[in-house]
């Protein structure tokens, strides 16, 4: 081993002072190149665990709107007690605002801050948030308003929009009306989006918080949880949660209502987290995709998790190409 080592060190001694020097200087070029500092961007934030990313584009800033995880580090569940909000200009310098909402916000409600999306209409601002019913068993779908993006909000039906009750016919799970996701196609129409193994969809009327008519289901490939709906150009998109651990897929259309056709994964496992949530939006020309990983260390992971956002890109036929998870993020 030692006549091994003093042979390639008088081998590179050579080649750096005689004839074969070029391809040895630009390694050693590449190598010093390489060494500058990174700049790590992701996770976006790194005082408190966050989650379950929702973000709305309003009046050219990014909102950001995420479930705040709390567990201890000894504890292996969720332990969600209230949502955050955060905004930015540029998807890099966030600001936080004082918490706008909790489930002991609504009289109803018992616990849990589960997924959430805020959507504007008219100069109000929807937020449909998952949380524990208070009497009736199981997950259950609420609507906050406020006249402005980083509230206060306030319960703005007074019950529950979706419970448990309502969806025993497709499954018997408990936890199936949950990551509520809320979309305004262009003739006005607000549709909502949610649930998990079974993915639900309905209209809502024009006031925002009551259904306008019966509750649909989708046939996706191992739908777990957390759709997102977004359109560019004539297509639909409808991102969700595949199988456990979780990775990211998405189906098109050219409907909100579908048919839907699904095209594949679009983002991977976060790799210590086994839930994957995605929020995609288009800022400024380009499009963006986030997501939460276990990325704050040395006690991140599944129940403790933290928002992160890198680029989107599509191809020319309007299929959406893997998002790559970057620690660089967005510069």
């Amino acid at each position: 081993m030692r006549r091994s080592i003093i042979t390639s060190t008088f081998v590179l001694l050579f080649a750096l002072n005689f004839g074969c020097t070029t391809k040895v200087k630009t390694e050693l070029k590449t190598t010093a190149k390489d060494s500058t500092p990174m700049q790590i961007n992701n996770p976006i934030i790194t005082d408190k665990y966050t989650a379950d990313p929702a973000a709305l584009v309003y009046n050219d800033t990014v909102y950001l709107y995420a479930g705040h995880d709390q567990a201890p580090i000894e504890k292996n569940f969720y332990e969600m007690n209230e949502w955050l909000v955060y905004s930015s200009t540029d998807l890099v310098t966030w600001k936080e605002h004082q918490v706008p909402l909790k489930p002991a916000d609504f009289e109803w409600a018992a616990h849990s801050a589960w997924a959430a999306q805020v959507i504007e209409k008219d100069g109000k601002f929807y937020w449909y948030v998952t949380v524990e019913h208070g009497s009736i068993h199981g997950k259950a779908i609420g609507v906050a308003v406020s006249d402005s993006p980083v509230g206060p909000f306030k319960d703005a039906l007074e019950k529950a929009l979706i419970t448990n009750d309502m969806t025993t016919e497709h499954t018997k799970i408990s936890w199936d009306d949950i990551d509520p996701t809320v979309y305004i196609d262009d003739d006005g129409q607000a549709y909502l989006y949610w649930g998990n193994t079974a993915c639900y969809w309905a209209k809502l009327k024009d006031n925002m918080i009551e259904l306008d008519g019966e509750i649909h289901t989708v046939d996706l490939p191992n739908f777990t949880e957390a759709p997102w709906i977004h359109k560019r150009g004539d297509w639909y998109y409808l991102s969700y949660a595949y199988q456990f651990p979780e990775k990211t897929a998405y189906a098109m259309s050219r409907s909100i209502t579908g048919p839907w056709e699904y095209k594949g994964i679009l983002n991977e496992l976060a790799g210590n987290s086994n839930t994957n949530h995605q929020a995609i939006i288009e800022y400024k020309g380009n499009w963006y995709f986030f997501y939460h990983t276990g990325g704050i260390q040395p006690h991140g992971g599944s129940f403790r998790r933290s928002v992160c956002i890198d680029r989107l890109y599509y191809n020319e036929d309007g299929t959406m190409k893997r998002v790559i998870m970057t620690s660089e993020g967005i510069q």
